[in-house]
């Protein structure tokens, strides 16, 4: 049954060209493989091919496009993708050796001696017997071979060849650090003769496993952040999603309420409206029925006059008459009643009030959206060191000694720029096309701090000459201007295009960009601020936090001169010599401490979040920090430079 597998798998990675195991596989467009020499052995039979300048697929005639035709016809097959898995494959079934194939030993057999093999060469590929063995570690060339024993049935780890692809015959072994290629013999020759770094693969392979695993371990460690941020991130979501439906069923409940008491107010009015009209209508209608009573009487009285005017008798008519004088005061009454009357309610309208009832709905609040969010000033996960850069250059006279550190990006390159007070010289380090460079200009005694001024130029202050220094940064460093200052500044951060504060031992001066003093910070409350503004930045809110190491504290203070706050902890949080002082995306400030050999972080109100470091876990003295716009950390202090993210 294993046998009938190993079968199916050896026919599975046998070329169908030179019915083989493949060699050097590669895969074409239409997902079919072959040795690359086999490939191009049969292009080299198609003429029409070679006029299409198209690779055909030996099974199913497909055409794979040539990346790059104008090269010679035996380079075509070499453009084709290397099939990784399937070589994978074949390098998996080669490494179970076993001790039948292998009884001998390679090295006595060419002597013709048949001794039999107790060991394996990996490298060579060669069985050994013991004595053979013991000749193979004491050759200078072998010596590192891995060996492996040949009791049984093993598994022997086989590294696979590389060959060439212009030197067919070849297998690449160096590696040009200049160029960044790996090549064989030849190539060095030919191509490389010039390069000052060529390096043989195998004496790379412990650093290059080294980093690959630090790289790794690195990797994991973000993966693991990544999940556990995915997983809070989506309880999170399942909680807004919640919350949402509450605060919509409530806002319905409210806006219910609301309608409710609408209609109410509208029944109000209607009912107001029909108490009105019935009482006016039943007053009318007794109006009217009085009216109608006077009329019936008046009628009465006309018919006993007409009866007195056309009676023979005059005492019909004197009794007529004075049933008319007693009539006129009825009469007069009904005259004021008439007038009464006018003074009912003639009709009923509703007058609504358009104005306010527009006014009223526009400011009606039914309620606000309270957002709660969480406190974002969480400790920051654990530091983890990516890059280290040492600050030392072939032309430098002394030992470095970095004070201050900022991070540019010019044209897409990554730029890190150092002041050294051991050179008297600002120094900047970044890769181009994968080859690490520097720059350094010569600029005084006592250079202390540097500060970013815009995306390509730094300001630099050199105490020794009370002068404020402005660079260009290409990334290479050139002296654009100088200016000369009235005072002997340490610290320096910019505000804006027109405004610069710098620090003095006893205050911080807002400048001009010409140097002139603006205004000064001195005192709070009659109190002295400061004895040594060691460092400063700015926040994001446009303030200036100064770290001092003689005061032991950090204060905040705005441009135009009020101070936020004070951070002068004591007891066990005390600061020992506040050093470098930075801010995160978020608003969170980190401060190096450099004789408690720590790093703290404190939230943008100067509120102790936490340690985020030792000097002793960062390998590195904590001078000057600095974080850039990936939340990235640099830290400078001695020769060296770090760089750290947090895991």
């Amino acid at each position: 049954m294993a046998t009938s597998q190993a079968e199916k798998v050896t026919e599975f990675l046998t070329c169908v060209i030179c019915q083989e195991l493949y060699t050097d596989p590669c895969t074409l467009r239409c997902d079919h493989t072959f040795c690359r020499k086999c490939v191009t052995g049969y292009i080299q039979t198609r003429p029409d091919a070679i006029q299409s300048k198209a690779i055909p697929c030996a099974f199913c005639r497909q055409d794979t496009k040539v990346p790059s035709p104008s090269r010679p016809v035996e380079e075509w097959a070499g453009q084709i993708k290397p099939s990784i898995i399937i070589q994978g494959l074949i390098d998996t079934q080669a490494d179970v050796v076993k001790t039948g194939s292998v009884s001998c030993c390679s090295v006595c057999e060419k002597l013709g001696e048949t001794t039999p093999g107790a060991s394996w060469c990996s490298i060579c590929k060669v069985s050994l017997c013991e004595r053979c063995v013991k000749m193979h570690r004491a050759n200078p060339a072998s010596h590192g071979h891995e060996i492996c024993d040949l009791s049984g049935k093993v598994k022997v780890k086989r590294r696979r060849k590389i060959m060439c692809r212009e030197h067919k015959d070849e297998v690449v072994k160096l590696v040009c650090e200049d160029c960044h290629k790996a090549v064989c013999q030849t190539c060095c020759v030919i191509y490389h003769r010039k390069c000052e770094s060529v390096v043989t693969l195998e004496s790379i392979l412990p650093t290059m496993t080294h980093n690959l695993r630090e790289k790794a371990n690195v990797l994991s460690k973000n993966i693991h952040r990544k999940q556990t941020i995915v997983q809070n991130t989506n309880k999170k979501i399942s909680g807004i999603e919640k919350n949402k439906v509450a605060a919509e069923s409530h806002i319905k409940s409210v806006v219910e309420r609301v309608i409710a008491n609408i209609k109410q107010k509208k029944k109000q009015l209607i009912n107001k409206v029909r108490d009105i009209s019935d009482k006016q209508t039943m007053q009318l209608k007794a109006v009217v029925k009085s009216e109608e009573i006077e009329m019936q009487m008046s009628k009465q009285h006309c018919e006993f006059i007409d009866q007195a005017l056309v009676s023979d008798c005059e005492m019909d008519l004197y009794d007529a008459y004075q049933a008319w004088e007693s009539r006129v005061v009825e009469l007069g009454d009904f005259r004021d009643t008439d007038t009464v009357d006018k003074q009912e309610i003639d009709g009923i309208r509703f007058m609504p009030d358009i104005h306010n009832i527009q006014y009223i709905l526009n400011e009606l609040q039914l309620g606000k959206i309270d957002v709660t969010r969480q406190d974002q000033s969480t400790c920051l996960p654990s530091p983890v060191r990516v890059d280290m850069i040492d600050g030392r250059m072939a032309s430098d006279e002394g030992k470095p000694d970095l004070q201050d550190i900022t991070v540019l990006f010019v044209d897409g390159i990554q730029t890190i720029v150092v002041s050294d007070m051991g050179n008297n010289s600002l120094k900047s380090f970044y890769t181009r096309k994968k080859k690490p460079c520097h720059s350094k200009l010569p600029l005084g005694e006592l250079l202390c701090c540097v500060t970013r001024l815009k995306e390509n130029q730094v300001l630099v202050s050199v105490a020794a000459s009370r002068e404020i220094v402005t660079v260009e940064v290409t990334p290479d460093l050139k002296l654009l201007s100088t200016i000369t200052t009235s005072k002997t500044y340490i610290s320096l951060a910019v505000l804006g295009p027109s405004s610069l504060a710098a620090g003095t031992d006893d205050c911080v001066d807002i400048l001009d960009m010409a140097g002139y003093v603006l205004r000064s910070v001195t005192t709070h409350n009659k109190d002295a601020l400061f004895a040594m503004s060691y460092n400063m930045c700015v926040n994001n809110k446009g303030n200036i936090l100064v770290s001092d190491c003689e005061k032991k504290s950090v204060t905040c203070v705005t441009p135009e001169g009020g101070v936020v706050w004070r951070y002068a902890p004591t007891g066990d949080r005390a600061l020992s010599m506040p050093a470098g002082i930075t801010t995160t995306s978020t608003g969170d400030i980190l401060l190096a401490d450099m004789k408690a050999k720590k790093m703290i972080q404190l939230t943008d109100s100067a509120e102790y979040v936490g340690d985020v470091a030792t000097s002793q876990a960062a390998h590195c003295v904590f001078c000057a920090i600095h974080v850039d716009r990936h939340d990235t950390l640099y830290v400078c202090g001695e020769s060296q430079i770090r760089k750290i993210k947090f895991m």
